[in-house]
């Protein structure tokens, strides 16, 4: 199946394989996919609880409330993918690929694995690695792991990432020259959920030792 990028919100940090958290976030500012669930709003790189492997988390459809949670779905058209370049040559070694597969209601994850093809154009590589049942907005967290140490969870989610956007648009304007101190600031995002992806996988399966680089795309079928 070969897919093309369409307008997306692309992330791209850099991450060391021996530990520590990194993430980047965005929020309704791409606008051929805002509101739609190619809407990219947060990437998380962090080592797991398990030191040997490392966390991939992507969230979409940022802003939902909890009103429109329960409705929210993922696009079985779009494959979520995380591309690892684990060279420092900013061209992907290996991608992770998530599909949402509707027949199932189910969370497809394929890789990570060396692509065919790199950059914008993509299809679904190798067999699939794991795969989770898409957990249900207000139950218990459904995870599963797979034979190769893969773990993962789909659903909504509680929007993790903390910003101040009164605050950010008063220091754009130029009426203030920071942000304010924790405690006293507000984060805009309370109280709004997003669509997660969260997939635990062995360090071992990716490559180097050191520094990697993950971007994070939605690309949709055409």
């Amino acid at each position: 199946m070969k897919t093309k990028k369409i307008m997306l919100g692309a992330f791209a940090i850099a991450a060391a394989v021996t530990g520590g958290i990194i993430f980047a976030a965005d929020h309704i500012d791409s606008p051929n996919v805002s509101n739609t669930p190619n809407d990219i709003t947060d990437l998380y790189v962090f080592q797991g609880e398990t030191t040997s492997n490392l966390v991939f988390v992507a969230n979409t459809q940022g802003l939902l409330s909890p009103g429109n949670t329960a409705a929210a779905r993922f696009d079985e058209n779009t494959v979520l993918e995380f591309n690892i370049d684990n060279t420092g040559d900013n061209v992907e070694d290996l991608v992770l690929q998530c599909k949402y597969d509707a027949a199932s209601n189910s969370m497809k994850v394929y890789g990570p694995i060396a692509p065919s093809e790199t950059g914008v154009r993509s299809k679904i590589e190798g067999t699939e690695t794991a795969s989770v049942a898409v957990t249900a907005y207000g139950a218990t967290a459904v995870t599963s792991a797979s034979s190769a140490g893969i773990k993962v969870f789909a659903g909504p989610r509680d929007d993790p990432f903390f910003f101040d956007l009164t605050q950010f648009k008063k220091i754009i304007a130029g009426t203030a020259t920071g942000f304010l101190p924790a405690g006293t600031a507000t984060d805009t995002f309370a109280g709004t959920n997003v669509m997660s992806v969260v997939v635990e996988v062995p360090k071992s399966m990716l490559g180097g030792t050191g520094k990697i680089n993950v971007w994070l795309e939605t690309k949709k079928k055409i």
